[in-house]
């Protein structure tokens, strides 16, 4: 949905206005999300060229219809890099430096996202990370609805133009996914809890129960569901964990600490059979589970933010990551930008029920919004 028009182009960069929409792009790592990245844009109109360290893996996605052609394309708008994490940063500088296109938009979709936004200055990249995956593995697990539903950060920071993020971000939820904008250090330490632990720890547990199979054959036959649902990520692709622990390893072992000392915790309390702790700590994980929101769902209502804000750098990471600290989900984004002078309006359609704590947070950081009900 378009909720503002746009009067000029932004003062700071000069850039024409692109309306986000089938293009050309270029993924640069055709696995698992840069094929799947690859299907769903090319469903949705786009030309897709594609390529990869390995030419067999690039191969196999063009045979597989994730892309158009092979290799590069000079002329793309859009620069998906999904490569594995320890050669994101590399590959990113080395597009946005060997592509002067002023129009052109690069994203990644690295699970840890603080050493590529510090490493990149460049107002044109917008740092990326789709939660979502599969246990199947490289091209043959690709599929074009692997994003539906999904939630996809998106981590802005003070050098990142305006229209770019616009850009990326409707990218995105075209291809089904919902946007939370979050600071790149925020992103790596929440991810270490919901994502990065939990695989170590179903690793940790699963190799646990391997170790006990070889003792007693029949234990592996006994795993149901509850083992099963526990270690499901354990069967992902395991080289690319390594890289993760290290980029992210202060969270990482933040997020163990406190995992050990809840789990001696429990340990004890299951060794003084003390029932009343236990029950209370199992009904509390089980209120906390039931009480996970459910993805995809649309509010029932909407409501649009307009902000008046500054021409400067960094106004527009503020605000999206403001509402995604909050766990508010921004459902549409627009800048206004003023014919005249050095202001604009930031105009970003949220749910309406979570709009008045939007706008108290705003308040407190110094800003004036107004907001109407969509009907």
């Amino acid at each position: 949905m378009s909720t503002a028009p746009v009067a000029a182009a932004p003062r700071a960069t000069g850039r024409r206005r692109r309306r986000a929409g089938a293009g050309r792009a270029e993924v640069i790592g055709t696995g698992l999300i840069g094929a799947s990245v690859g299907l769903a844009l090319r469903a949705r109109g786009w030309r897709v060229s594609g390529r990869d360290q390995d030419p067999g893996v690039a191969a196999a996605a063009l045979a597989a219809g994730a892309v158009d052609q092979v290799g590069e394309d000079p002329e793309a708008d859009l620069v998906v890099v999904a490569t594995p994490l320890g050669a994101t940063t590399a590959v990113v500088r080395q597009v946005l430096a060997t592509r002067p296109n002023p129009d052109l938009v690069v994203t990644d979709v690295a699970s840890v996202k603080a050493g590529v936004a510090h490493a990149v200055d460049d107002p044109r990249f917008v740092g990326g990370h789709p939660m979502a995956g599969s246990e199947q593995l490289g091209v043959a697990g690709a599929d074009p609805t692997l994003f539906e539903g999904a939630t996809w950060v998106l981590t802005p920071t003070a050098r990142t133009d305006p229209e770019a993020f616009a850009r990326v971000r409707a990218v995105v939820t075209s291809l089904g996914a919902e946007v939370v904008a979050l600071e790149p250090a925020r992103h790596d330490a929440l991810v270490a809890v919901i994502s990065h632990v939990p695989h170590l720890t179903a690793a940790t547990l699963m190799n646990l129960a391997a170790t006990r199979a070889e003792e007693q054959a029949a234990l592996l036959r006994l795993a149901a569901g509850g083992f099963r649902d526990m270690t499901r990520v354990a069967a992902g692709e395991p080289t690319i964990w390594p890289d993760v622990c290290l980029a992210n390893r202060a969270a990482i072992v933040d997020t163990l600490d406190l995992l050990l000392d809840a789990l001696h915790r429990l340990r004890d309390q299951v060794a003084a059979g003390d029932r009343a702790a236990l029950l209370e700590a199992l009904q509390r994980a089980a209120s906390a589970r039931r009480a996970l929101p459910v993805r995809g769902q649309a509010p029932r209502t909407l409501a649009e933010v307009r902000v008046p804000v500054p021409d400067r750098p960094g106004v527009l990471a503020e605000i999206t990551t403001l509402a995604g600290s909050l766990g508010l989900n921004v459902w549409d984004v627009e800048i206004a930008h003023s014919a005249e002078g050095s202001r604009g309006v930031l105009v970003l359609v949220v749910d309406a029920q979570g709009v008045g704590g939007l706008l108290e947070a705003l308040r407190r950081a110094g800003y004036r919004p107004s907001w109407q009900e969509l009907a």
